[in-house]
């Protein structure tokens, strides 16, 4: 997992790639790996579902975008922990379906007002479906 975050850091060339996961008990989401990360806060976050850009990513299974954080926001800036620790600007995150549900969160991001063109959206959206399948292997 983390392979894939340098890699996929390398490909769009941001900043910042993070991947959280729901927990298998109970609704909190966690980020479990990362690349770029200028610190390991990102290890002790742990949201609620809907809260958040994982949160929201997770509770409406849709791809969601931040531009000029913390401008346009829907809520308050603490409730994006992920960027404040980071120091990201911008973040396109976009989930990560197991047998249909999100379960999961793959995010890149960047630390300047950077943004990314459609057909990176488009790598990343390939990215998560990359790993979903890894995930379905690594349970047989």
């Amino acid at each position: 997992m983390k392979q894939a975050c340098e890699q996929l850091q390398g490909t769009i060339e941001c900043d910042f790639v993070g991947l959280a996961f729901q927990e298998s008990k109970g609704p909190n989401i966690g980020w479990k790996y990362a690349s770029g990360n200028s610190n390991d806060k990102y290890e002790r976050i742990t949201l609620r579902y809907g809260k958040g850009i994982a949160g929201r990513v997770l509770s409406t299974g849709r791809p969601m975008e931040i531009k000029y954080f913390p401008q346009n926001i829907l809520g308050k800036a603490l409730e994006y922990p992920i960027m404040l620790a980071e120091k990201l600007l911008y973040a396109y995150a976009v989930p990560i379906l197991i047998n249909g549900i999100p379960k999961g969160v793959l995010l890149v991001g960047f630390r300047s007002e950077t943004s990314i063109s459609d057909d990176e959206k488009k790598f990343v959206e390939k990215a998560a479906a990359d790993i979903k399948k890894f995930l379905s292997l690594e349970k047989m």
